[in-house]
């Protein structure tokens, strides 16, 4: 799975805006990919109609779930250490239940329930649904599972609720599962087959946000270019659909088209994109729509032929370039980010060799850099021996995060003196005198508050930089307010 939120972020304590009626008190916290910051707003909408208002304080909690992620070995580590964490609690207060939620729900199930007894309740991502059943077991002091993955489950129907939101920025999930079978990748197996979301439940959705004065929405899926709407069904099965069915469908450009037009001073993100499955049609639609942001997320994961053959990506270096060519030509200042994997099975110094020149050749802004992390059931694990010694991971790795730190100040220096457009988000970490927000590009942008406020669409001209972030002054609003 590409990665969309810093793995190494701490899990967020989630909480929503309480209702009067509710009685119990829930707490849920979640770690990993965006998606499952994303379904945790789905299961506290469902279980807020169940009596639960969210909570922050862990000890006063009815119910405790965790949305987990099984990406690579350290994200399960983590959530084995919060687990500790909660039944510690639990042994103060016995009457709460404890609930495992996500990828590991799906990967680890029988461990947690039968073999460990750590947990009430395991709850894969296809079957949130199912909550208010698999709650009234556990409060009957029976364990309580469902980890069945569905064809056709998008949670459409679910008005997400905002947890923790700044009341600017949010996330519209538009596809669930993944069909690419990368080998090093748990995904398929633990989130399913791919289907898309009905485009008019989106578009509502994006609606309600607008409505509500959200200014920014980043439309999320395990691989977003593949979005493809029929009328419900499998991607996999759209050869099987009807002429009319065909000509009526929605790809993600349209999407893409339909929600940009919806609501043109709203800014729009998605992530993530497949090298594979970009077409020009996104690039264009992205060059074409001033509010559809200057950003793409494009996982590469190895500058190696040899080794993309050996993860099963569907595309090769010299493509890569020729996509990456395509996207500078159309949008001249677009950000472009990186997923990158070192270590994996077989690779030797000439393929270490060839990622390194592909991140020259490219210049990305920002990445995601990781050492290979065998995971459980995946085909790498079943193929290939991990044999690419620790130490040679973590020296590889070093020598590919301090080429992409030098790359990215490069492309923070070019906004020197210019002046860039921000959505004010937060305060800044580092000074309560300062703003904190994105531009276009995704770059983080800190400046003086003078009198603007959190949702304001700012102009800054920069005035300097770090590899990260970029520091300017606020010299008006622009029009998008």
């Amino acid at each position: 799975m590409e990665k969309t939120i810093d793995e190494k972020k701490q899990g967020n304590s989630l909480v929503m805006e309480p209702k009067a009626e509710n009685t119990r008190k829930l707490f849920i916290e979640s770690f990993g990919c965006a998606m499952n910051f994303s379904d945790s707003e789905i299961v506290a909408s469902i279980l807020s109609k169940e009596g639960f208002n969210t909570t922050q304080k862990l000890e006063e909690a009815d119910l405790v779930l965790v949305n987990t992620c099984s990406i690579r070995d350290k994200a399960e580590q983590t959530v084995r250490k919060r687990l500790e964490k909660y039944n510690a609690v639990k042994r103060i207060n016995p009457g709460m239940k404890v609930g495992v939620l996500g990828c590991m729900a799906e990967r680890l199930k029988s461990k947690f329930l039968e073999e460990e007894k750590i947990v009430d309740m395991v709850v894969g991502p296809d079957a949130y649904k199912d909550l208010p059943n698999l709650v009234s077991e556990i409060e009957e002091g029976r364990s309580a599972m469902n980890v069945l993955l569905s064809k056709e489950e998008t949670y459409g129907d679910i008005s997400p609720v905002r947890l923790q939101s700044n009341g600017v920025s949010a996330f519209v999930s538009i596809t669930r599962g993944c069909d690419n079978m990368c080998t090093f990748c748990v995904v398929p197996f633990t989130r399913g087959r791919e289907r898309s979301r009905d485009p008019q439940s989106i578009l509502e959705e994006v609606n309600d946000l607008a409505n509500k004065g959200f200014k920014e929405i980043t439309l999320l899926g395990q691989n977003v270019d593949s979005y493809l709407w029929y009328g419900g069904g499998l991607k996999k099965d759209f050869k099987n659909a009807t002429e009319i069915q065909k000509a009526t469908a929605t790809d993600f450009s349209q999407l893409l088209k339909l929600v940009a037009e919806a609501h043109p001073k709203m800014r729009i993100r998605f992530s993530t994109s497949n090298p594979q499955d970009m077409t020009l049609d996104v690039i264009k639609m992205v060059a074409k729509y001033p509010n559809i942001c200057n950003y793409i997320h494009l996982p590469v994961q190895s500058g190696s032929n040899r080794i993309l053959k050996a993860m099963n990506r569907l595309h090769t270096r010299e493509e890569y370039f020729e996509l990456i060519r395509n996207i500078r030509e159309m949008i001249p200042n677009c950000g472009i980010s990186q997923d990158m994997i070192t270590g994996f099975p077989t690779e030797t110094e000439e393929d270490h060799q060839d990622t390194l020149s592909l991140m020259e050749k490219v210049v990305y802004d920002f990445g995601y850099m990781y050492a290979y992390s065998e995971r459980p059931g995946t085909m790498a694990e079943r193929k290939l021996v991990d044999d690419v010694p620790h130490e040679v991971k973590k020296r590889r790795l070093q020598e590919i995060v301090d080429l992409q730190q030098k790359h990215s100040k490069q492309r923070t220096k070019r906004f020197l003196g210019e002046i860039t457009e921000v959505l004010i988000e937060r305060e800044s970490k580092k000074s309560d005198k300062h703003w904190s927000g994105r531009n276009s590009q995704n770059t983080v942008v800190v400046f003086d508050k003078e009198d603007y406020k959190i949702g304001d669409f700012v102009n800054v001209k920069i005035n300097d930089c770090t590899s990260a972030t970029l520091i300017g002054e606020p010299v008006g609003y622009s029009d998008n307010n």
